[in-house]
């Protein structure tokens, strides 16, 4: 799994676009958001939380196409299936070196951005807190639903459709951990939809893999 992520790490910094594509829509997404309400320093605040998150959540969306369809077309994911490694190590290590190259750089960024919104400092640290299981969660579930449409057409909109749904109450969560008076049981959710979609996606995906490559 360790040599799979390694692989995964190295293929992304050969084809950095797609990360650096994910990086720009992020900061785009977020500064159209502050021309389209104006620039009211309270109604920034007020948004900022959704708006991160949202943008976060598009953002990560857009390099899945990619996570299994080249693998896929040069026969190397039929190798990884006969290699004797499990279906669900295989798209788990898929998930981590997603989360590493979209999902970690979008964290970092997170900061930055919200500051541009005018979030205030005091609740700083609950949107990044928030922000780590949300991509963790963003990447399982993109995983499950990039093996899930591997090899159909117009994969990208069936992805969409697949994920967009399964990661609203990430996505409530984790806003309202951020503006809520008592954040902990937000907190406690997310946590909760992140040990479900642990064991939960991988398995699923790995079997959506099988079934691909059959």
């Amino acid at each position: 799994m360790k040599t799979l992520i390694a692989r995964e790490l190295r293929l992304a910094l050969r084809q950095g676009a797609d990360t650096v594509a994910a990086l720009v829509f992020f900061i785009i997404c977020g500064t159209m958001f502050a021309f389209g309400v104006g620039p009211d320093p309270a109604l920034l605040a007020a948004l900022a939380p959704g708006v991160v998150w949202v943008a976060a959540l598009l953002a990560a969306l857009l390099p899945l196409e990619k996570l299994f369809g080249a693998d896929f077309e040069d026969g190397t994911l039929d190798l990884l299936l006969l290699s004797g490694l499990p279906a669900y190590i295989v798209a788990l290590a898929k998930a981590c070196a997603h989360w590493l190259t979209t999902g970690l750089p979008l964290l970092l960024i997170a900061a930055p951005l919200a500051v541009m919104l005018r979030l205030p400092n005091h609740a700083m640290p609950l949107l990044l807190a928030g922000l780590v299981p949300g991509t963790l969660i963003f990447s399982l579930v993109g995983t499950l639903a990039a093996a899930l449409t591997l090899g159909a057409r117009r994969a990208g909109v069936l992805m969409a459709l697949i994920t967009l749904p399964l990661m609203i109450p990430a996505l409530i969560f984790g806003a309202n951990a951020v503006i809520a008076p008592h954040p902990l049981g937000a907190f406690a959710f997310l946590g909760a939809i992140f040990c479900l979609a642990l064991p939960l996606a991988p398995l699923a995906a790995g079997a959506a893999l099988r079934v691909a490559v059959e």
